[in-house]
């Protein structure tokens, strides 16, 4: 791994196949016993002025505020599965401002708007903690710094790079060198931080439960296990069919993400790329203190492979990313979540960044699936005379963006010209993706690319490539 074999104190001498074999192949923030009830499936044909497709947080959340702005529209939400089971419960609970996957990122692509773009990151962000506490949402919120460290000199010198283009921007950081760095947490790996404030870190399952029920309370209809198969439309309504019923929309949204169904459209240009979690057991006070991370914030590192990581509310650590999949023709489904190539290289990480937890055992390991596009951040598509809206593609970022893409959406399909929907990034798409084969050999290409630019500080050809015609795939 790039770095780490330079700083290394020790090698770890845990197994790492034994502890990812031990660990239960089951979600965290899942595998507990207050989930709510699934809402009983579709069955016949009812009529709504809004239906949804996806139960997951994008979805969720445009039922809440079409309810909350209109309390006479009636909304209904069809979920395939139970709602928020999807990539909305398995990510890590990092809640971002950012609606472009990161200042930088932004800057990159939309120059002309990025002030505009984290001045709506950050009203969203905020009105998104004021719902979640008027509707009484117990989603373990904590407002924290988030830290990048610094494990290779490449790295601190992009972090150098970064923090001068921050500072000429005006966004608040603070960029600290190695003895600052290691005062957050305790680890041989850090060399410096770059830290930026105004995170949020939340129970994920807890969030799209309790938007659940928030949705429910205001009049919404939620039906579980009931796949959408087929969108058709005429002059009057749109019909939204399930294997057993049918729901016929003036107006209709649809919010699955990485599953990219049932619009081809959308496969075009969101792709699902499988994020792989490992969830340790509770820390002792002993190794608490062993570890510091008093502050509690949001790690992660600068690579382009980066792990993310942070503590429950338990102690536990939830360690993630590097090794993201993917798998053939947009490729999905129970057998892309337990790898244990990458489980056990996320369990060597662990342990070479915390050598000091040697002993400590993993309690859960799975994967989600991680919508991503080729400008790293949202994209939207109408249909239908502009009466369906689609929005997916968040790439990671999309605990706080989904519920902005949400909102934009519901612009869109009421024709409303607000500040958000007229941005460029929702007027514009992004490249699309090529077809198989192309496109596993695109995405391979360059994360080959990526992770030799983490090893030399070089950006190749194919990098540059992508630079130009402002396209990538994130790792």
């Amino acid at each position: 791994r790039g770095g780490h074999a330079q700083v290394l104190r020790h090698s770890p001498v845990t197994d790492p196949s034994a502890l990812v074999a031990a660990a239960k192949p089951a979600v965290f923030w899942t595998d507990r016993g207050d989930a709510p009830t699934p809402a009983a499936p579709l069955h016949g044909s009812s009529s709504a002025d809004l239906c949804i497709v996806g139960g997951g947080f994008t979805g969720l959340w445009a039922a809440l505020q079409a309810l909350d702005d209109n309390p006479g529209r009636r909304v209904v939400v069809l979920e395939a599965a139970v709602c928020g089971s999807g990539a909305s419960s398995r990510n890590g609970g990092f809640c971002d401002p950012s609606l472009t996957h990161g200042f930088l990122n932004g800057l990159m692509h939309w120059p002309d708007e990025i002030h505009t773009l984290e001045r709506l990151g950050r009203q969203n962000f905020d009105d998104m903690l004021e719902s979640i506490e008027r509707f009484a949402i117990q989603a373990d919120v904590q407002r924290v710094d988030e830290v990048s460290f610094a494990t290779s000199e490449t790295q601190l010198q992009r972090q150098r790079e970064e923090a001068e283009t921050l500072s000429a921007h005006g966004v608040e950081h603070t960029l600290l060198d190695q003895v600052a760095a290691q005062a957050i947490a305790r680890s041989p790996t850090y060399l410096g931080a770059l830290t930026s404030p105004g995170i949020a870190l939340v129970d994920p399952a807890r969030l799209a439960w309790g938007l659940r029920r928030a949705v429910q309370s205001l009049g919404g209809v939620i039906y579980d296990q009931s796949r959408v198969t087929q969108i058709d439309a005429d002059e009057e309504r749109i019909r939204v069919g399930t294997e057993h019923g049918a729901i016929h929309a003036q107006r209709v949204i649809v919010a699955t993400n990485a599953w990219a169904e049932p619009l081809r459209q959308m496969r075009r240009y969101i792709v699902p790329v499988y994020d792989h979690v490992l969830m340790t057991e509770p820390l002792s006070a002993e190794q608490m203190a062993d570890v510091g991370w008093s502050g509690r914030e949001g790690l992660a590192d600068a690579g382009n492979q980066f792990h993310y990581y942070r503590l429950t509310a338990d102690d536990r650590i939830l360690w993630g990313g590097y090794d993201a999949n993917y798998h053939w023709n947009n490729g999905m489904g129970a057998e892309c979540e337990q790898r244990t190539e990458s489980h056990e290289l996320l369990a060597r990480h662990f342990f070479e960044t915390f050598p000091q937890l040697e002993g400590l055992r993993f309690s859960h390991r799975w994967a989600g699936p991680i919508g991503t596009t080729s400008k790293f951040a949202a994209t939207f598509g109408t249909m239908h005379g502009e009466r369906l809206a689609w929005v997916g593609g968040y790439t990671g970022l999309g605990v706080a963006a989904s519920r902005f893409g949400a909102g934009v959406a519901l612009d869109l399909i009421d024709g409303l010209a607000t500040e958000r929907s007229m941005i460029e990034m929702v007027r514009r798409r992004p490249m699309p993706f090529p077809p198989e084969p192309l496109r596993s050999l695109a995405i391979r290409t360059t994360r080959s690319a990526l992770a030799k630019q983490d090893e030399t500080g070089k950006t190749g050809p194919w990098l540059k490539l992508l630079d130009r015609i402002g396209v990538g795939f994130d790792s």
